[in-house]
Parts: structure tokens; C-alpha cells; sequence
């Protein structure tokens, strides 16, 4: 089980908040941070147990700083980036006959490296109404700057797209994502795995101040399971208290990773 931790500083450049998920969930909402705004995140990202499939590495992970930053290019669209820009394992186990094991270069229980970088976009597509929740659209490439040697990265790229949707009845805010990841394999040039992903999660406001917020998140492979670690993942459960003042925004720093597990 992983059990994250995540700690949050939130600078907005705005006249107004943005209203639209932010950390710690993954679920984009399809509301964007509005023209001419930049709102930058930066925090900590702690995962125990985590298993790195491809190198066979297992252990707890830190993420620091965990920096997120969206650009709204206009009222409907916005640039986003993502980097963990420096992690660290503290290697519990390490399973031997992983798939490229034989790569790494380890002094020690513990392994570091450079995050991997995400680069995406959102284009809200329809605007929320009484009777038509907002619906928008995303898309994300992750860059590998994280290296096989490190254990921590797979020096493969992949992309994923989701549609997302929005409605907001009362004090709830319900968002949903459905989409596709492709994932390249680390060990074949030619091959990738096709992955259905999907989310959904609601806020509440439990007062002026306050809002309490859950989600779930889960991706299912329908293929032929050709990388190690790609099959269908169990859903995973999110759940958060938070200051409603903050600006709000979507959901922090990197979509979901597929070198973990």
C-alpha cells in the first residue's frame, strides 16, 4: 500500500483565484487558471512501499521540490509544467531478474536522481451551465531525465490524453477524467503499451474556510502485457482537508507515473 504525504506552497500571479482542482489530487478539472495568469506550486512528495518494476527496486520515496507552474494563455487554455526536480529512494528490497537491473549503478540503500519532466496542455471546450457541466481536454508528455542507472527512470517517453468534466450542484464539485496513457517499453524500441486511465473526484465545501476533498484513480490494459509494471493498477484513493481561501487549481505535479507501482 502507498501511503502519500504531500506538503504544499501555492504562489498565484492573478486578480482572482482559479477555480479548479489542486493538489493532492490527480483528477484534472476542466476549468482553467484564466488568461494572463501564471500560478506556480512547489512542495514535498513522500511515498512508502513504492516498487519500481523495471529496475526491481522497492523502498520509500521522496520527491523534492515537487514544482508545478500553469500558464493561462487565454481564457480557455493553459500551459502546464511539471518536474520533481530531485528524488531519493531509500531502497528496501531489491528484486533480482528485474528487467534491467543489470544498469544499475548503486552505492548503498539509498539511490537519487533528477525528476522526470511533464509537459502538457488544457483547453476548457464548453463552459459549465445550470443544466451542462464544463467539459475540457488534456494532454501530457513526460521527458526522462531520470536515468536507468539511478534505478529511478526508464530513458523512454511517454504520453497521455483524457477528456475531462465538470459539475458543480450545491456546495459539490464533482470532476471526472477518462483517457489513454501510451508507455514506452525500456526494453524494446519498437514496442509500447496502450493503458485505459480513469478518475473521479468530489469536493465539498464544509464551510466558508474549509473544503474536504476525495478521489480515486485507476488505469486497466486490455492488451497484451508487454513492460513490466504497465498492467491494470488497482485503484488508488485520495482524500484531503484544505483551506478553500487558497487558489484552486488542477491537480499537482505529474500525471500518473508508470515507472512506479
Amino acid at each position: 500500500m502507498i501511503r502519500r504525504f504531500v506538503i504544499i506552497a501555492v504562489l498565484a500571479f492573478s486578480a482572482a483565484p482559479a477555480f479548479a482542482q489542486q493538489r493532492p489530487l490527480q483528477t484534472e478539472d476542466p476549468e482553467t487558471i484564466g488568461g494572463g495568469r501564471i500560478l506556480i506550486e512547489a512542495g514535498l512528495d513522500y511515498n512508502r512501499d513504492v516498487y519500481f518494476p523495471v529496475s526491481g527496486l522497492r523502498g520509500n520515496h521522496v520527491t523534492v521540490p515537487a514544482f508545478g507552474a500553469s500558464l493561462g494563455v487565454s481564457s480557455i487554455a493553459e500551459i502546464q509544467i511539471d518536474w520533481g526536480i530531485y528524488q531519493k529512494l531509500s531502497i528496501t528490497e531489491q528484486v533480482p531478474n528485474a528487467p534491467l537491473s543489470d544498469l544499475l549503478q548503486i552505492d548503498g540503500d539509498t539511490t537519487d536522481d533528477f525528476g522526470d519532466i511533464h509537459i502538457g496542455a488544457k483547453v476548457k471546450l464548453l463552459g459549465e451551465t445550470a443544466g451542462r457541466p464544463a467539459i475540457g481536454s488534456w494532454f501530457s508528455t513526460r521527458l526522462p531525465n531520470a536515468g536507468n542507472e539511478s534505478g529511478l527512470g526508464k530513458d523512454v517517453q511517454d504520453f497521455a490524453s483524457a477528456l475531462s468534466i465538470g459539475k458543480t450542484v450545491q456546495s459539490v464539485r464533482v470532476v471526472a477524467n477518462i483517457g489513454f496513457m501510451m508507455i514506452g517499453k525500456p526494453t524494446d524500441a519498437v514496442a509500447q503499451d496502450d493503458l485505459l486511465i480513469y478518475s473521479l473526484s468530489v469536493a465539498r465545501a464544509i464551510s466558508p474556510a474549509a473544503e474536504i476533498v476525495g478521489e480515486f484513480v485507476g488505469r486497466a490494459n486490455f492488451g497484451e502485457i508487454v513492460t513490466p509494471g504497465r498492467g491494470s493498477r488497482p485503484v488508488t484513493v485520495r482524500h484531503a482537508l484544505y483551506d478553500e481561501r487558497r487558489p484552486r487549481r488542477r491537480r499537482h505535479p505529474a500525471r500518473p507515473d508508470p515507472a512506479r507501482s
